[in-house]
């Protein structure tokens, strides 16, 4: 288990019996859980692996230790083991879908039954962005899960988590949906977590989130708490995108994953204010990538993504988990809102390399200094990272304190915009910030970009 570090066969009755029975402060002897564990856990798998990893001692990395203490300029191979868990999700292929990081690494990957049966299993494949893998044991007589919508959760749904934590073998715990949609420790990652007060520790990676259906609505992924215990607070990959990861392993050996090409950020409400919208959901369009199927689609800068594929964008996170589960050559409807008005356009995703981040020419020639919101301004310099690639100016140092700062902006960030339109000097920047008393920017910041408001 990564730690940040990394209704139904019981339905009717516990649905239609379990306000009834709190009101009277009385629970039934019949109602159990058991009969829903016992149909999911032949299906869950304990997962143990043996592998090497290259690793340099620290010292080496001293010559004179080195020399001194005889330590090895080249690194040295270590053996390594996990414990975790997976699920069985077809049992006449054998196919077993648990966590990419339970099996990273490993030359040898053993499974064991409920039952007491052991398998060896051969690695199909990984995909390490959205953190799964898909194995496959040779054997008779398996049980498997069948995928729920994990889509109709709703936030207060019972669900069950079974695995292997710490090594101990099948365990049961039960809660309910805690959250959706949470984004946690990676933005290069797809993560959609569902959030679950179900105890989850070491050793449940991989393993199953069930329904009262029995049904596989996610797989358990990490635990945000203190040295990797339970406090409540575990995460499980949604079973809708471990399905769609796992068909695309099986049927390819990797995933590859359809670009939009855009870059862009969470609509917040001081940008919400600049561009005249009630709304402060949305993900804002902060570049268009050329040669992108968002470029071919007429998408801008500013442009609001409300909702794509019929499905909310909260913010710029639902987006890309949303386009990360489509293929190249996929078309995706988009609603956006451009200059206050609602519009829909079509994009067919390309492949990832076939976009390229956008460049521009020339960087001005005035050499005054000039200060926003305690942010003090300069032409870009030959010398910055970003001159011949955009047109702006640069942030040379920030008052503690001040709009500026507050607003995030850092020394060596670059501005290509003040209030939607261009500057490519200071001078340009002059003539926009002498009447406003507040001010929509867009910097570049490495290769990205993004809007902030200082005030």
């Amino acid at each position: 288990m990564k730690l940040l570090m990394r209704n139904c066969i019981l339905g009717g009755v516990l649905g239609s019996f379990a306000w009834t029975a709190v009101s009277a402060g009385v629970i039934p002897k019949d109602v159990s859980l058991a009969p829903v564990v016992k149909q999911v856990s032949p299906a869950v798998v304990n997962i143990a692996t043996r592998g090497t990893v290259e690793v340099r001692s620290p010292l080496g990395q001293d010559p004179n230790l080195r020399r001194f203490f005889g330590i090895p300029d080249q690194p040295v191979e270590r053996e390594t083991g996990s414990l975790g868990s997976g699920v069985i999700v077809d049992a006449d292929e054998g196919y077993v879908l648990t966590n990419y990081h339970v099996v990273a690494n490993a030359d040898e990957i053993t499974i064991n039954l409920i039952d007491g049966r052991e398998f060896a299993a051969e690695l199909i494949g990984s995909d390490e962005l959205s953190d799964l893998a898909v194995l496959k044991v040779d054997g008779e007589d398996l049980a498997a899960l069948s995928f729920g919508d994990s889509d109709s959760l709703e936030v207060g749904d019972y669900v069950l988590a079974v695995g292997n934590p710490f090594g101990l073998g099948h365990t049961v715990t039960s809660g309910i949906v805690s959250a959706k949609g949470r984004a946690l420790i990676n933005s290069q990652n797809y993560e959609d977590f569902i959030q679950t007060d179900a105890a989850i520790n070491r050793g449940n990676s991989g393993g199953a989130l069930v329904n009262l259906q029995g049904e596989l609505i996610g797989i358990n992924t990490a635990i945000l708490g203190p040295a990797g215990g339970n406090v409540g607070i575990g995460f499980a990959i949604p079973g809708l995108m471990a399905q769609n990861v796992m068909d695309q392993i099986i049927d390819f050996g990797q995933v590859s994953r359809g670009l939009l090409g855009v870059t862009g950020q969470p609509l917040t409400p001081e940008i919400a204010d600049q561009l005249g919208l009630e709304t402060a959901q949305g993900a804002v369009v902060t570049r268009v990538l050329p040669d992108s199927g968002a470029q071919d689609a007429g998408l801008q800068e500013l442009d609001v993504i409300v909702e794509a594929e019929g499905r909310k964008v909260s913010n710029f996170n639902d987006l890309r988990n949303i386009i990360g589960l489509k293929r190249p050559g996929d078309k995706v409807e988009l609603t956006l809102i451009r200059d206050g008005k609602r519009r829909s356009e079509t994009a067919i995703l390309t492949a990832n390399d076939n976009a390229v981040a956008a460049t521009s020419n020339g960087s001005g020639s005035a050499t005054r200094d000039l200060s926003l919101g305690g942010a003090r301004l300069a032409n870009l310099p030959e010398d910055h990272p970003l001159s011949g690639t955009v047109e702006g100016v640069v942030v040379m140092d920030i008052e503690n304190g001040s709009p500026a700062a507050r607003a995030g902006l850092q020394p060596g960030d670059v501005i290509t915009a003040i209030n939607r339109t261009d500057i490519a000097t200071v001078a340009d920047a002059v003539e926009l910030i002498e009447d406003d008393e507040q001010y929509l920017v867009k910097v570049r910041r490495g290769e990205g970009a993004f809007f902030v408001v200082i005030d």
